[in-house]
């Protein structure tokens, strides 16, 4: 199988290769017909660490002021695809001073000089997608002052195109073919001569939604954050049809609608996204401009999205993670983090995950992923799923995920002084025999969470199972832990001879945390692993440990805001700026 998928890649590499040289030679096209507006956004701080010369690319930091980014040594396969997507020209022109300016120029006609002929690593119909995008957007802060070499940039623009036209279908399905032809829509609305690519790009879009879309807005990776971007494509792509005249595909509007009301369940009180399978929070604003542009202000009735449990009251919510992780291909980038759960009060998140490390290097990447990296139980140090050797996926080697939970039941009721959520999984059923289940109770005025986590071995084999686990430990009992990551904006502290955790909020909220029975309780460092900043964040913990003696354990704990918090809190405290930004 391996050898299998290492041909095909090398195979696509070589077409891949042929095709671009051959859309090089094609004629260039002259100017836009129709220019859509920039709707990409970037980071500001992102862009001014660019233009100071700090240049964090896949998790590594390279300091090079006024170097040529394409001169340097690229330290990996991620470095190189994330230069060569262009999503850095969106941080560059969020600055949108002098400075930045010229070195967007600088870079991109850097590109075109060394790769425009259809040579480098950049051609592969994903990326050229995504680059396209960002040259279309950008074009007028691109083009100003360059009148003399503009011809090169339609040129480059033209080959691109028609590279695209006939290599888009080898992109990977999900976000990166979404993103080839949303690339390919562009450029036949927006270049002189590309007017032919429409047509086949509209039908092509909707017949991606079909396939790659489900009935109730989810995609086969559950990741939130992806899902957005899958989202904000598909309305780029419907104004930019209805801007010059067209309409989309009845699949690609039904789209749509079936994701909007999805994403509005994976919100958070704050407006962030939940942050699991790779997702982070969304950049600030996509969401709404998003949701704003597709006109749709449902929710999902049910309080389950794509996987996800939601519980919100009081301008409180808690979403929890309650399906098992994507399998095969779908879970490249997918966590281990069935029945974890992230709690968000008003505007300040509470209870998180450590989020994707993916921005700061494969290790990083790889810890993210793990169990207890998340807000959930882990038995014995193992996650509930594991990581499988690298294999080639695409044009990169990817870790999959294997040994996943199969069987994953929820309810979600409402009570008359509470939202519950109930939900089991087998993750650990194989090894240790005990099935993990989680149940989660929000009151309604969303001032207190209780929490009650079992671990229980169901039938006689999960009974052997279990018995031969303990008589590996010497009958000292199956530890587990319990873990609660906090967001770093928290302050925490052990309180009441540490019998219980408090955490204050910066919009002055107090939380309190209580566990029940005889368990250890210690804030521990972690960390946050957040998108567009330089380093990961460092910030604590709630862990309760004990060890399973029996067939059936217990453990009981609650958040809940302090007697002397309000009920309501102007929250308007201003951001603080973070150094390592």
């Amino acid at each position: 199988m391996a050898k299998r998928q290492s041909w095909r890649t090398a195979r696509a590499r070589v077409m891949n290769r042929m095709h671009a040289r051959m859309a090089a030679r094609t004629r260039a096209a002259t100017a836009f017909v129709s220019n859509p507006e920039p709707r990409t956004v970037g980071f500001f701080a992102r862009g001014r660490q660019l233009v100071a010369g700090n240049l964090m690319f896949a998790g590594h930091l390279v300091e090079a002021k006024g170097a040529m980014i394409w001169d340097l040594d690229h330290p990996d396969e991620a470095f190189v695809e994330e230069i060569h997507s262009f999503a850095w020209l969106d941080d560059l022109a969020a600055v949108g001073d002098l400075k930045a300016r010229e070195l967007a120029q600088s870079w991109l006609w850097g590109w075109i000089e060394r790769y425009g002929a259809g040579h480098g690593p950049g051609w592969t119909p994903e990326l050229t997608g995504r680059r396209i995008i960002r040259w279309v957007h950008h074009a007028l802060f691109l083009l100003r002052g360059k009148s003399v070499d503009s011809e090169s940039f339609y040129r480059a623009l033209a080959a691109q195109s028609r590279f695209l036209g006939r290599r888009w279908q080898t992109a990977a399905p999900g976000l990166p073919r979404f993103e080839a032809l949303t690339g390919l829509l562009y450029a036949g609305i927006s270049l002189e001569g590309m007017e032919h690519h429409v047509e086949p790009a509209r039908a092509a879009l909707g017949q991606e939604c079909k396939r790659q879309i489900t009935d109730q807005g989810g995609i086969p990776t559950r990741n939130p954050e992806e899902l957005l971007e899958v989202f904000t494509l598909l309305t780029w792509a419907q104004l930019a049809l209805k801007e010059v005249g067209q309409t989309p595909s009845e699949d690609h509007v039904e789209a749509i609608a079936h994701i909007a009301p999805t994403l509005r369940s994976l919100r958070h009180a704050d407006g962030g996204l939940a942050r699991f399978h790779g997702g982070g929070r969304g950049l600030e604003g996509r969401l709404d401009q998003a949701l704003a542009a597709s006109g749709n202000k449902r929710r999902q009735p049910d309080g389950l999205a794509m996987g996800f449990a939601r519980l919100s009251a009081g301008r409180t919510t808690v979403i929890i993670d309650a399906a098992a992780p994507p399998g095969g291909s779908a879970s490249a980038h997918a966590h281990a983090s069935t029945l974890a759960f992230e709690l968000t009060s008003g505007r300040r998140p509470l209870v998180v995950s450590c989020g994707s490390g993916g921005g700061f290097g494969e290790d990083w990447r790889r810890a993210g992923r793990a169990t207890l990296s998340h807000s959930t139980l882990s038995l014995q140090g193992y996650s509930s799923a594991r990581l499988a050797p690298p294999r080639w996926i695409g044009a990169a080697k990817r870790e999959l995920l294997e040994d996943l939970p199969s069987h994953v039941p929820v309810q979600m009721t409402h009570l008359p002084e509470s939202y519950r959520f109930e939900g089991g999984m087998d993750g650990y059923v194989g090894l240790h025999g005990l099935t993990h289940a989680r149940s989660l109770e929000l009151s309604l005025d969303g001032r207190s969470l209780a929490g009650e986590d079992y671990l229980v071995a169901l039938d006689s084999p999960a009974k052997k199972r279990f018995d031969k686990a303990m008589d590996k430990l010497r009958l000292a009992g199956v530890p587990f832990d319990v873990r609660f990551h906090l967001h770093p904006d928290v302050d925490v502290a052990l309180d009441m001879n540490g019998q219980a955790v408090s955490m204050a909020l910066r919009s002055g909220e107090i939380w309190v945390f209580r566990p029940e029975g005889d368990f250890e309780m210690e804030l521990e460092p972690s960390v946050y692993l957040e998108k567009g900043r330089l380093q990961p964040r460092a910030t604590k913990q709630i862990v309760l440990s004990g060890r399973a003696m029996e067939y059936a354990t217990r453990v009981r704990w609650s958040f809940a805001k302090a007697q002397e918090t309000a009920v309501a809190i102007r929250d308007l405290a201003q951001e603080e700026v973070d150094a390592d930004i």
